[in-house]
């Protein structure tokens, strides 16, 4: 086997390329790859008149296994952006507890530096791993202007797990109906926990030979990656 890692995956065997991107992934990869996922709360979609005002991140490994506890913090927004919040908006952050906590926020400069240093503390190479999470490039949008620094961190490339549950719902819909739910309340951390979950799951129902698996397969997994209500 020492003489086969040496040789070039072609030269290998029949299933020997197999056996050796395996062995990568095991030892390599899932030490040393890194996703970032982030959630951000917002006044409002809009990047001309909303505020930034909750972001949360965490970092996991190959293999969806967390790094560390995650960061979550809270900016205080100008009056201007609270006093144009529709009604819709402020009563989500109203019922999540967030609106409470604005008044005590800190500024987005601090915000920035929190975020930053834990994920350079998983993932310190700058421009190398990609953004996670669940119709991620809206909160990229808010990074972006917001907080430069960190956007510049991360890869241009996104793994958008709304995506899979899109394709899920078209090509394996056995396993989209019976996806664990969510209740996250939109707040930040707790909504990147339950994206990571979903994400897991969507791997062990979906990531397998075509039909995928039955309905029962797929509630039992949904069951193990089912957050609280």
């Amino acid at each position: 086997m020492l003489q086969n890692l040496a040789r070039p995956a072609s030269d290998l065997p029949i299933g020997g390329s197999q056996r050796l991107q395996c062995l990568i992934v095991t030892d390599d990869k899932a030490t040393t790859d890194r996703i970032i996922w982030i959630d951000c709360e917002m006044t409002g979609l809009s990047l001309t008149d909303d505020a930034l005002i909750e972001v949360a991140a965490l970092v996991t490994d190959f293999n969806l296994n967390q790094l560390g506890d995650g960061v979550e913090v809270v900016i205080r927004p100008s009056d201007e952006a609270l006093a144009q919040m529709d009604e819709f908006v402020q009563n989500m952050h109203t019922t999540s507890g967030l609106l409470d906590e604005l008044a005590s926020g800190m500024t987005m400069a601090d915000a920035q530096e929190q975020v930053l240093a834990y994920i350079r503390e998983f993932a310190p190479e700058a421009g190398r791993w990609p953004l996670g999470g669940n119709t991620v490039a809206t909160d990229r949008g808010f990074l972006a202007r917001d907080m430069p620094e960190l956007e510049a961190h991360l890869h241009y490339r996104i793994i958008d797990v709304s995506s899979v549950k899109e394709l899920s719902r078209r090509w394996y819909p056995r396993a989209y109906f019976n996806a664990p739910a969510k209740h996250g309340g939109h707040r930040a951390l707790a909504d990147i926990r339950e994206s990571i979950d979903e994400l897991r799951y969507y791997r062990e129902a979906v990531f397998v030979p075509q039909p995928g698996v039955d309905t029962n397969t797929a509630r039992a997994i949904a069951t193990k990656y089912s957050s609280p209500e």
